[in-house]
């Protein structure tokens, strides 16, 4: 039994000689809650401007709609209201579809710029965090061997 109580003595020495640092981790989850605020606010903010489009949309065509209902003296006018309301709505759908266009392409340029920063980021954190391990690790083993 004494041998095992030994070999645990020295496994304990043995990983307290190679100390972990959890700052690594934590920097990591700051930097994963950074990016998730940044792409939150990009979503929301493409959220935001989809619905001022819509209501804008729902709003231009209920005014439209009225022009259609009201009471018409002659029935070709009634034809007529139809023809001028189906061709505003192709007028704002050709409009509305532009400007959600716009909306998608602004969120998808976004994007792209926090994906390379985030890769950028991580590509010098990871190079620190391998730099500062190795340095670690040297210092353990030099302190380990000079035991």
């Amino acid at each position: 039994m004494a041998n095992a109580q030994d070999y645990s003595k020295m496994i304990q020495d043995m990983m307290g000689a190679f100390p972990v640092d959890m700052s690594a981790a934590q920097d990591a989850f700051k930097n994963q809650a950074a990016m998730s605020e940044k792409f939150s606010k990009v979503a929301l903010q493409a959220a935001d401007k989809s619905a001022e489009i819509s209501t804008k949309w729902t709003k231009e065509t209920l005014a439209k709609l009225g022009d259609v209902s009201a009471a018409k003296e002659e029935a070709a006018d009634y034809s007529k209201a139809m023809t001028d309301f189906a061709s505003a709505q192709a007028e704002l759908a050709a409009e509305n579809m532009a400007a959600f266009a716009e909306v998608a392409k602004r969120v998808q340029s976004e994007t792209v710029e926090l994906m390379m920063a985030a890769g950028k980021d991580l590509g010098e954190e990871a190079q620190a965090a391998v730099k500062k391990a190795t340095d670690d690790v040297a210092k353990a083993a030099k302190k380990a061997t000079a035991k």
